[in-house]
């Protein structure tokens, strides 16, 4: 495989799975679909979160490719229960991955389900593959495959955002691609 296009979802109208694009968020999903258009991509892999995979239907459309949904690609869950400094608690699970408020998912447990889908589509004999995400879950992969990165990289991420993925036997490297 040359390269995984980690893609975040487009402007959505909110956080709940059946949230769909905004306005703005559907000419985002056009303007990625022509940005995407030329990589050579051979899969896709989306969340099966509606802001998700329309964002990616674009480009699905335009290179007759299907959308394989896959359940470990949905957004983290951080509690179940609202809380009004969510974000403190956001930036924690940064700083000890295995810290799980209650009713929640810890930053290891989800980096583990977003790197199993990685890891199959670098072995699904793709040249190319776009994989399609949330936010919290695409951090946590790219803090996967760098240390540094953190809660910052998180807050700096736009809707949409796009990292290429690379991987040599030797090693693996990202670049944020996307210019919002």
């Amino acid at each position: 495989m040359n390269a995984i296009y980690l893609v975040r979802h487009c402007q959505a109208e909110g956080q709940e799975p059946d949230a769909s694009l905004t306005a703005a968020g559907i000419e985002q999903a056009q303007q990625l679909a022509s940005f995407l258009a030329n990589k050579q991509i051979e899969g896709i892999i989306s969340s099966p979160y509606e802001r998700a995979y329309r964002t990616i239907s674009p480009l699905a459309d335009a290179i007759g490719l299907p959308i394989k949904m896959d359940e470990r690609l949905t957004e983290r869950i951080l509690s179940g229960q609202n809380h009004p400094d969510w974000r403190e608690m956001l930036r924690r699970t940064y700083e000890d991955m295995d810290l799980c408020y209650e009713g929640g998912e810890s930053s290891r447990t989800a980096t583990s389900r977003a790197v199993q889908v990685v890891n199959e589509a670098l072995n699904s004999g793709w040249k190319n593959a776009v994989i399609v995400s949330h936010g919290n879950l695409i951090s946590l992969l790219l803090k996967h495959l760098d240390r540094a990165v953190g809660f910052q990289e998180w807050e700096a991420l736009s809707n949409p955002d796009v990292y290429e993925l690379s991987f040599t036997d030797e090693a693996s490297s990202f670049k944020r691609i996307w210019k919002p």
